[in-house]
């Protein structure tokens, strides 16, 4: 059956998924994740670049974190991680935070291969010697998170 554009626009279409953090040390329960919206994928992979020298590179810090920010929900689905939470998510346990990230990860329709994609899109900088891994040695960036 071909989907009209009133049935896709009307498509409850994110999924979501509880996930069980109760192994983990000092977590005792779960939260819910949530599948990003297309336009939350753009904004997760725009957050993902910097601009540097006159060209884009890819910046995959907190990488995670950013995506469990953008996922993770209450239960009337609204984010409960702001932009904001960024670093301090990043600081949580790397199971817990991984284990979040995978799901979003799933449910977003994030695989492997988008990010072998970004990175040929956008290399690594190089040639700086920058214990930042910025091009030129560039440590600030301004709202970045």
């Amino acid at each position: 059956m071909r989907l009209t554009r009133e049935a896709f626009l009307a498509a409850e279409d994110t999924q979501t998924e509880e996930v069980d953090l109760s192994d983990i040390p000092g977590f005792n329960g779960s939260l819910l994740v949530r599948g990003m919206t297309g336009r939350e994928r753009d904004e997760f992979e725009a957050s993902m670049l910097i601009q540097a020298a006159g060209q884009g590179a890819r910046d995959l810090r907190n990488a995670r974190a950013k995506l469990v920010a953008k996922c993770v929900v209450d239960d009337d689905g609204k984010r409960l991680f702001t932009d904001a939470d960024v670093a301090a998510i990043g600081e949580k346990s790397a199971a817990a935070v991984a284990r979040l990230f995978d799901v979003a990860s799933r449910l977003s329709g994030l695989n492997e291969e988008d990010v072998q994609a970004r990175e040929r899109d956008f290399p690594a900088p190089t040639g700086s010697g920058s214990s930042t891994g910025l091009p030129n040695g560039s440590a600030a960036l301004s709202g970045a998170s």
